[in-house]
């Protein structure tokens, strides 16, 4: 597979993973990190770190509106819940380390 082919790839399945998870409103980043290590806010920061390497000024705020598909504040008083306790002791022991 040729270096462009596979950015194509690479580049479809992040917008389909960012697809995903606008439309999955009901996952919450708690869940997110406690099951996998990464949430919304991280891809918006990778997002904005890939752009910063390339020479292009995309800030934190403006990777999470392209990762949320809104403003965060939009996103959070819309789809955000508190987090119960059982979501912050699994994420306490998980990031323990870190």
């Amino acid at each position: 597979m040729d270096d462009q082919t596979r950015t194509e790839l690479e580049a479809a399945a992040f917008r389909r993973l960012v697809a995903h998870l606008r439309e999955r409103t009901d996952v919450q980043n708690i869940d997110l990190m406690n099951l996998s290590g990464f949430c919304r806010n991280c891809l918006s920061k990778w997002y904005a770190a890939a752009a910063e390497e390339k020479g292009l000024e995309i800030g934190y705020d403006q990777a999470r509106e392209i990762v949320y598909g809104m403003p965060y504040a939009d996103w959070k008083a819309k789809y955000q819940t508190e987090a119960t306790a059982e979501q912050k002791a699994k994420f306490e022991t998980a990031h323990r380390d870190h």
